[in-house]
């Protein structure tokens, strides 16, 4: 392909210096770090919708109920003795992509108003199942009491930021070079077969509802681990993880990004979350007006979001 999109292999040595530059953050915004800790969890919980959006054409406004998931899963695991960092990602992982699975089989024989209303329901039952709950999730309040063990057993995690953002970094990246790996192998080149027509793959003999479940539980688990990111860096969750609020903000997120460019979610995390800090400090009553205006603005010029923009110029600039 002679346009290749930002991201993809032609292009690796701007990948190097995207994720170099966001390394290079820990020593030039110290005071910063809590906030870029967010946005590589953010940014990764957008990369696992788009996974399912972008990718395969699942339409969801529900996602936030695997972030959740994977948030209370890592935090419960902490409150009762289990804070090995890694091992609770990797459980938070499990549960969510079971949780994917057994969802997806309603999920993907839907239509796209039946999956909309799906999602969302799903989204809002286990909100308030959290809130039935209230002695196991903290209800309201919030689970409460997580404490994380030190990373590899020297690294603790501090009021600074600084071991948050190296484990976050560390393990955002290795997540999204796999989620990477996924879209560029042939399983991720049939879900796009399927987004773009969905009937010629199966005339083509493929196993689309099957490719369609599997992509859905990949979203799952990866949203599951951005969940889980959040609770061991905060140490704390809050109901809000689970709120329909946390699916519809990542929805805009990556539509600001750009869907199906697979970087799109970590630069509309960024943009997002950025101008958001800005303008809340600019303007405490009304920064949401500026942050609807900018979002008005790439709707109607950017025509595919942040990276759409860049993709553009990037081409225009060979």
């Amino acid at each position: 392909m002679k346009k290749a999109t930002l991201g993809i292999r032609r292009t690796t040595w701007v990948e190097v210096l995207f994720w170099l530059a966001l390394a290079l953050c820990y020593f030039f915004l110290p005071q910063k770090l809590p906030l870029l800790t967010q946005m590589l969890i953010v940014g990764l919980f957008a990369v696992s919708l788009d996974l399912a959006l972008g990718y395969a054409g699942i339409l969801t406004v529900g996602h936030a109920a695997f972030f959740g998931a994977g948030a209370y899963t890592a935090g419960w695991l902490a409150t009762h003795g289990w804070n090995e960092p890694f091992s609770g990602v990797l459980m938070a992982l499990v549960a969510c992509a079971l949780l994917g699975y057994l969802l997806s089989g309603l999920v993907v024989r839907g239509a796209d108003l039946t999956r909309l209303m799906i999602t969302i329901a799903v989204c809002v039952l286990l909100g308030e199942l959290a809130m039935q709950y209230a002695d196991i999730t903290g209800g309201s309040d919030g689970m409460h009491g997580i404490e994380i063990a030190n990373v590899l057993g020297y690294f603790e995690f501090d009021l600074y930021g600084r071991t948050g953002f190296v484990y976050a970094y560390g393990m955002v990246l290795v997540a999204f070079l796999v989620v990477r790996r996924i879209v560029q192998s042939p399983f991720g080149v049939s879900l796009r077969g399927i987004h773009q027509n969905r009937l010629r793959m199966q005339a083509l003999g493929s196993p689309v509802g099957q490719r369609l479940r599997m992509a859905y539980c990949l979203s799952a688990a990866i949203a599951g681990v951005a969940g889980a990111l959040l609770a061991q860096t905060t140490q704390f969750v809050g109901i809000e993880s689970l709120s329909f609020h946390r699916s519809a903000e990542v929805l805009i997120i990556l539509v600001l990004g750009g869907t199906g460019r697979l970087y799109g979610g970590l630069i509309g995390a960024i943009v997002y979350m950025a101008v958001h800090n800005w303008l809340a400090d600019a303007s405490p009553e009304y920064w949401m007006l500026g942050l609807g205006l900018l979002l008005i603005a790439v709707a109607l010029v950017g025509r595919g979001g942040v990276m759409g923009w860049l993709n553009r110029v990037f081409v225009q600039a060979k």
